[in-house]
């Protein structure tokens, strides 16, 4: 957690010459471990990048482009993400702790015991998405679209699924309306049944 802000400003300009340049000068961005939230990424891209365990909590990143990168454990609690793109990220065990990432894109992502307790995901773009362990808790997902989206154990305990979009074309293989302790789990027809009800 020590590096210091100037050589993380170096690699990210490194990060986005590689982009620019399509590989040809730069460098990937690849940084595990590090406290972001008093740098300045606005000028900056996020895509492609590898970006593990960091901490990005209370930012305001709105519209900011994360697509095709790892973001693997780091945290974005409280976080401003309004139309931010996660298409086709790994954002597996980060968590989004009431975070808003309304009209955010997260389809092609890959969501295992991603946490997203009371975040709000009002138009958000879940297609085909897998959402594997993801907890929803007390969620907003109002119109969010889960076309082709893949649910597997997913926490739904409190979440607000008014006008959630595309159920019928999801692959809701169980979900979770109780707590991680005391699991009550419905499966398949049943679980659509109750989304179906509960939207």
């Amino acid at each position: 957690m020590t590096t210091d802000i100037k050589e993380i400003m170096i690699r990210l300009e490194s990060h986005r010459l590689w982009i620019e340049t399509i590989g040809e000068q730069g460098e990937k961005l690849g940084i595990d471990e590090i406290d972001l939230q008093n740098v300045d990424m606005s000028q900056y891209p996020l895509d492609q990048a590898y970006i593990t365990a960091c901490i990005f909590d209370g930012m305001n990143l709105n519209h900011k482009d994360f697509s095709s990168s790892l973001l693997s454990s780091s945290t974005f609690i409280s976080t401003n993400l309004e139309g931010a793109d996660f298409c086709k990220s790994n954002v597996s065990y980060v968590n989004f702790t009431n975070a808003n990432v309304k009209a955010a894109r997260l389809a092609d992502s890959e969501c295992i015991e991603t946490v997203f307790v009371q975040a709000d995901l009002s138009d958000a773009n879940l297609v085909a998405g897998l959402f594997d362990e993801t907890d929803f808790r007390n969620a907003i997902l109002f119109n969010a679209d889960v076309r082709l989206a893949t649910f597997e154990r997913v926490l739904l305990k409190g979440a607000k699924l008014t006008g959630v979009r595309g159920l019928e074309e999801a692959f809701i293989k169980s979900i979770n309306i109780g707590t991680p302790e005391q699991p009550n789990i419905l499966a398949g027809e049943e679980a659509r049944k109750w989304l179906e009800d509960n939207k």
